[in-house]
């Protein structure tokens, strides 16, 4: 009876915990669950902890939002909750070291693992990661059923790594882009704790038998390459923790779990896309496997961050150390897992995320995510920790000891900013979003030494194949011990074209054709964009100009009849960031922009000034008021691309106009709009019910036909402008004669003919012989316009 008890109570255990979570607040539930992870044995946790991993996490199909962790931020009352009891060294993570001291396994459907990993599973072929070697389930029922059997720590990092990419519907008025959010921070916290940047991770607290999970084993450091350029990340980044033995080197322990949490949120946030999948992707007709969120990049960009200041935590004396030295017995596992962080685990998978995120993201202010993701990877001696330039210097160099990085990440450079300009050239600049980006990469890469850097690379990526044909391993011999008498200085820069070619091959493939960053293709891109910028520039300058003059306009003096009262030039299409400061700003940003990009493709002065005089001559003030570029077709025109950038950049538009009922126009600022809708109703009746004698008197061709034409038609339905193809089914519509007392309705009428009757009234004129005046001057303006109208318009 008591061994039949046992095996029900469990059972029973989660059968409580799932009604209180209905019942109980958040508060009370982790009270309870501290006690229960105290008191109850690993046996008996071992089946609540898949039900509390997706109760917190939310389950993998996105259906059970569990604690929304992403719209938890610190103003409500259940963040500190969630945040002490998902603390590294909390609740939650005693449950799951608990667990680990135990050989519990939790499954993962393969379905659920990134594309890559998922079709390498699927055809049979073992993954790049590591991390799920050796753990598959095979079904009876065939392929598609596939599962991943994970230790309990590395389910819990599944289930916590994927909440970020699950889909999720944000509730009005909230969004997930947010870095103050109970997820953001706890990425940050688990990133601080377990990849620290001092010290050593806190061991847990309990005898640990780790399962399944990946050891390191002793590297050899004269690995040869029997040649570079396949598609394989093990090129250069050979994993440096193979498969799990008995004899694995015990020192490994105090890191699993630092390389667990680094590996799964890498294959988790970043491995969608592979070189194949991306190559396929650039045909239109192939459908994008995954799309990340601007939520998703920020994370990426704090988990780019904290690396390079994990990286550059290493010590001085093991920085300097040879990555090929021999004797690796006085380095500690963590100080060698700082060593190759970043180059073998998540160069190539970042790259491959950014180079889709920059060309698949819309072209608008959001893409300042993936920007600074992009900005962040590339200077990672701004993360050393050093606090003597606690504002750092736009003119201070590069230090030469990240020349090596630059050569080893070449392509983040020049690839991406290749892919930067082609979004550069469609993007409008005047928009102070957009021109503030183009203004910090080039602040970034016009830093001094770093341009030097990047054409040192390229020009060794083009040395001749024939340099390395005398390389030797990556540990050389002496001369005296059958090495080659290259000279000390030919050994290095063999070694540098073999790893920057090989750093090409692995992330392009060989077939690849580079384009140089400083080329002379390139070069024109960029004398092309510095085109548009300047032309942005002026164009900001005129809508800058153009908003001056219409505020001084509009002032008080406009209500008397002084300014535009046309409803059509309400809707200007300006956005907030076109006005004001920001045109300012803008072209600020677009000024020093020019500046950087010259310093960085050494343009002299005379070729800029030559550059914006050729612009200046070819876009005078006239063009702003031609049509953008078209051509006819047969429905219409048609936008040719140079006509798209025009229209992008404003150096022209299209004349738009409201082609609706003038009646039914949205009820303005300056209208009261209980007059609007009774003077609609009068007009309505009055039409409906004269509609038929208005339309003989404006047909006559006579005086009293132009007289009647001046009051029941509108002035302007009769100008002529090109038509796109949607508009010319409607260009009769609303032109038939009319009564329009919506005028009436105007505050600024109203004010007008108060106080024409207050004047009226200092003249002792009553209301009556008012009105009668009004209509007077009404009908002899009326007169007047009919009969001199046409001279006044010629003139």
């Amino acid at each position: 009876y008591m061994a039949a008890q046992t095996l029900q109570q469990p059972s029973f255990l989660l059968a409580n915990l799932k009604a209180d979570s209905t019942t109980k607040p958040l508060l009370q539930r982790c009270q309870d669950l501290v006690k229960i992870i105290d008191e109850y044995p690993a046996k008996e946790l071992h089946l609540i902890f898949p039900w509390l991993v997706e109760s917190v996490f939310g389950s993998l199909d996105g259906i059970l939002t569990g604690w929304n962790l992403r719209l938890l931020h610190s103003r409500n009352n259940e963040y500190n909750i969630a945040m002490e009891f998902l603390n590294p060294s909390g609740p939650m993570m005693k449950l799951v070291y608990k667990l680990q001291a135990e050989e519990y396994k939790y499954e993962i459907p393969v379905n659920y693992l990134p594309g890559p990993v998922k079709a390498s599973i699927q055809e049979g072929v073992l993954p790049d990661c590591p991390l799920f070697h050796n753990k598959l389930q095979f079904p009876l029922s065939g392929l598609l059923t596939l599962n991943l059997a994970l230790n309990p720590f590395e389910f819990f990092m599944f289930n916590f790594a994927y909440c970020l990419i699950t889909p999720k519907s944000y509730p009005p008025g909230q969004h997930g882009s947010s870095t103050d959010s109970a997820y953001f921070v706890l990425v940050d916290t688990y990133l601080k704790y377990f990849l620290p940047s001092e010290g050593s991770v806190p061991p847990s607290p309990f005898s640990d038998s780790r399962g399944s999970v990946t050891a390191a084993s002793p590297r050899s450091s004269s690995v040869s390459f029997a040649g570079y350029g396949v598609h394989s990340p093990s090129l250069l980044k050979h994993h440096i923790f193979h498969q799990p033995s008995v004899n694995a080197d015990p020192s490994a322990q105090e890191i699993w779990r630092s390389e667990t949490l680094l590996q799964m949120f890498v294959e988790i946030w970043l491995h969608h896309y592979s070189l194949e999948m991306y190559q396929k992707l650039q045909s239109p007709q192939v459908k994008e496997p995954f799309t990340p969120t601007e939520e998703h990049v920020l994370v990426v960009r704090l988990l780019v961050k904290h690396l390079h200041a994990f990286s550059n935590s290493l010590k001085p004396e093991q920085l300097s150390s040879s990555p090929s030295a021999h004797s690796h017995t006085h380095t500690s596992p963590l100080e060698e897992f700082k060593r190759v962080v970043v180059q073998r685990f998540v160069q190539q998978k970042l790259y491959l995320f950014l180079q889709h995120c920059f060309g698949h993201w819309p072209l608008d202010a959001s893409f300042r995510a993936v920007l600074e993701t992009w900005l962040s990877y590339i200077q990672p001696w701004r993360y050393t920790g050093e606090k003597s330039n606690p504002q750092p210097d736009q003119n201070r160099a590069v230090p030469d000891k990240w020349e090596s990085f630059v050569q080893e990440n070449l392509l983040i450079y020049t690839k991406l900013f290749q892919v930067f300009l082609n979004r550069a050239v469609r993007t409008d600049l005047v928009n102070v979003k957009n021109a503030l980006m183009v203004f910090r990469v080039a602040k970034v890469f016009a830093q001094p030494n770093l341009a030097e850097m990047i054409q040192k690379g390229e020009q060794l990526f083009l040395e001749p194949e024939h340099v390395l044909h005398h390389r030797q391993p990556r540990g050389y011999l002496t001369p005296g011990q059958g090495g080659s008498y290259l000279s000390s200085r030919q050994r290095v820069v063999t070694d540098m074209v073999f790893r920057v070619k090989s750093h090409v091959y692995a992330l392009e493939g060989q077939d690849c054709q580079y384009k140089q960053m400083f080329g002379t293709e390139l070069r024109g891109a960029v004398m092309k964009l510095m085109q548009i910028i300047a032309q942005a520039r002026q164009t900001a300058k005129r809508i800058s100009d153009h908003s001056n003059e219409v505020a001084a306009n509009n002032s008080f003096l406009s209500w008397f009849g002084l300014g535009s009262s046309d409803l059509n030039n309400t809707f200007s299409g300006a956005e907030p960031e076109e006005s004001g400061e920001c045109l300012k700003k803008t072209h600020e940003f677009l000024d020093r922009a020019l500046e950087n990009l010259c310093q960085i493709f050494k343009l002299n002065q005379g070729q800029l000034t030559q550059l914006l005089s050729n612009l200046c001559s070819s876009e005078d003030d006239g063009n702003c008021k031609q049509l953008p570029d078209c051509i006819q077709g047969e429905n219409g025109l048609i936008l040719t691309d140079l006509g798209r950038r025009q229209i992008i950049n404003g150096l022209r538009r299209f004349d738009i106009e409201y082609r609706g009922d003038p009646e039914l126009q949205p009820i303005r600022s300056y209208e009261n709009a209980l007059l609007v809708r009774l003077f609609y109703r009068i007009s309505s009746l009055v039409n409906e019910r004269f509609g038929e004698h208005m339309n003989s008197l404006c047909s006559r061709p006579d005086f009293l036909g132009r007289l009647s034409r001046h009051y029941f038609t509108d002035c302007n339905s009769t100008t002529k402008l090109k038509q796109s193809p949607s508009s010319q089914h409607t260009l009769d519509r609303n032109r038939r004669p009319r009564l329009s007392l919506r005028p009436l309705a105007s505050y600024r009428t109203m004010l007008l003919l108060l106080l024409f009757y207050m004047f009226g009234a200092l003249l002792s004129l009553g209301p009556v012989s008012s009105t009668v005046l009004i209509l007077a001057a009404g009908f002899l303006y009326g007169l007047f316009m009919t009969v001199f109208g046409d001279k006044l318009k010629t003139h």
